[in-house]
């Protein structure tokens, strides 16, 4: 045990650091020194977070925090989809837009299970029924038990705080970062040295050896984790790893985002995060209790800050002149190696892609686990490292093309964004998954159900995140569908003539929970005391 790691310094005090100081001081059983070195906190106008649901397994039950507890701490509410508006047809971001056949143009990215039956899921099922022309109903509507409740604006959750179905969170990433930064300085014993870095003392070997601050002070550790965010501080401006940039897969560069008050008791609050598109990219809707927050994520090439910020402040009758608005420019790709000698970076810092499908914060708790399981001694095995890398590739990569696949299959040519996005290639895997969709097979079809994707083995949802039912409800809701049903239908007639019985019971679910479900705003009043 002479080459353990011993002390680990960690650079970057927002979400990501503070969620690298929590877990890795919770799996390192306080055997090693941790010292998280932030800038003072600097004023954010907290323009909302999304996530994905197994958040609270992978990271807060691993913590040994429980779900209300932090929800309270962080204003947090509840989200069991993304609902996709104005992907369909033209027009300037109004949520009101409807598509060509007169029926609202959105539709739900769900979180809830998609049922089985006979071992197919029942995506199959509805297309079948579409491909014979016995149904036109929406995918969402007709396999998931859940959109009826989202258009009530219906919690996930009983009142006596019984879950009735899958969902994520939304919260302010402020908050996260001080719950977390208390969690990790008065129960795991991590430091915190707010001071600025300025200067990276490297061995010859190009290791990292320390870190002075601003006021003198030299950090000495074995291993650095870069949270620094988007300057890449450690990883890309000392060591000089290099960036990919994933500009041809993804256009948008830029966001201009803010908060936006809201009267709950009148509209309730949305259960779900909202991705409005608009003529040069789409703007989020994040509801919290009390206001939302909201940023149109553009391209850079085809509007320019001024006109993003007229089109953002015009959907929500904001006044640009009067408004607080955040004005981001980001990095879009990867680092070409997230681990590079000593030094991890984690977070923005490593890879990021626009919150399409509230990816940021997984990506995180993902990069953590993948670091205690490969953690390494003062040696620095390469196959650690390599392994390490070779996971964190696989995700980003994965989520890219998935992200990608949205704007590539939107049927919406009517801005030059929207046309350019179309003449994009699909990375290798993408075109592979298509070809197995097209043929009426799936994406990455589990033999079982999806549960796993949610609650169950995380190493194998790591592997396979984006599967047959994400695909399914974009991919449907955008209007691609399969060009026939699989061949396999043709011998299950027995499946095909009882299959009703899985969809009966999915609209009986719908009922039971339109009638029982108390409204998201009643539930997170009583949740936060309010």
């Amino acid at each position: 045990m002479d080459n353990a790691i011993r002390k680990i310094v960690i650079l970057g005090g927002g979400t990501a650091g503070w969620m690298a100081a929590s877990y890795l001081g919770k799996a390192l059983n306080h055997t090693v020194d941790i010292t998280v070195l932030a800038a003072p906190d600097i004023p954010t106008l907290g323009v909302g977070e999304a996530t994905i649901p197994n958040l609270q397994t992978a990271f807060f039950d691993f913590l040994g925090i429980a779900e209300d507890e932090w929800m309270r701490e962080c204003n947090a509410s509840y989200k069991m989809a993304v609902k996709f508006i104005n992907w369909r047809t033209g027009g300037d971001g109004v949520p009101q837009a409807r598509d060509l056949n007169g029926r609202p143009d959105h539709f739900y990215h769900v979180f809830g299970l998609l049922p089985y039956h006979d071992q197919l899921p029942l995506s199959h099922y509805w297309f079948y029924k579409r491909w014979t022309q016995q149904s036109d109903e929406p995918f969402d509507y007709a396999c998931y038990k859940e959109p009826p409740i989202l258009d009530a604006k219906l919690a996930p959750r009983w009142m006596d705080g019984t879950r009735a179905t899958n969902y994520a969170w939304h919260f302010d990433a402020h908050l996260v970062a001080d719950y977390l930064r208390r969690f990790a300085t008065e129960k795991l014993g991590v430091r915190h040295i707010p001071d600025q870095m300025v200067h990276v003392t490297q061995s010859e070997n190009g290791f990292i050896e320390s870190l002075t601050t601003k006021s003198g002070l030299v950090l000495t550790a074995d291993l650095f984790i870069d949270c620094s965010g988007f300057r890449g501080a450690l990883i890309n401006r000392a060591l000089g790893e290099p960036f990919l940039d994933m500009r041809d897969h993804l256009l948008c560069d830029s966001a201009v985002a803010s908060v936006v008050p809201h009267d709950d008791e009148a509209n309730g609050v949305e259960p779900y995060t909202s991705a409005i598109a608009m003529k040069a990219g789409w703007t989020w809707k994040i509801p919290m209790l009390g206001r939302f927050g909201s940023g149109y994520v553009y391209s850079s090439r085809f509007a320019d800050e001024e006109e993003a910020v007229r089109d953002f402040c015009a959907l929500w009758n904001l006044d640009p002149e009067t408004t607080s608005l955040n004005k981001i420019r980001f990095r879009v790709g990867r680092n070409r190696r997230a681990w590079v000698k000593n030094c991890v970076s984690i977070g923005t810092s490593s890879c990021f892609v626009e919150p399409l499908e509230s990816t940021g914060i997984y990506f995180i708790y993902a990069a953590l686990y993948q670091l205690v399981k490969h953690f390494p001694d003062r040696n620095f095995n390469p196959v650690l490292i390599d392994r390490f890398n070779r996971e964190i590739e696989l995700m980003f990569d994965d989520t890219r093309d998935f992200i990608q696949a949205h704007f590539y299959f939107s049927p919406r040519m009517d801005t030059p964004f929207w046309r350019a996005n179309k003449r994009l290639q699909l990375g290798d895997n993408m075109r592979d998954k298509m070809e197995m969709y097209r043929a009426g097979l799936g994406i990455n079809c589990p033999p079982t159900d999806d549960a796993q994707v949610y609650y169950g083995n995380f190493e194998e949802e790591f592997r396979n995140f984006w599967n047959n039912s994400n695909y399914y409800c974009v991919l449907a809701g955008l209007g691609h569908v399969p060009e026939a049903p699989t061949p396999r239908l043709n011998h299950m007639a027995s499946s095909l003539a009882s299959v009703d019985a899985v969809f009966d019971k999915v609209k009986k679910e719908q009922r039971e929970l339109l009638q029982t479900l108390p409204t998201c705003y009643e539930f997170l009043r009583k949740q936060h005391g309010r």
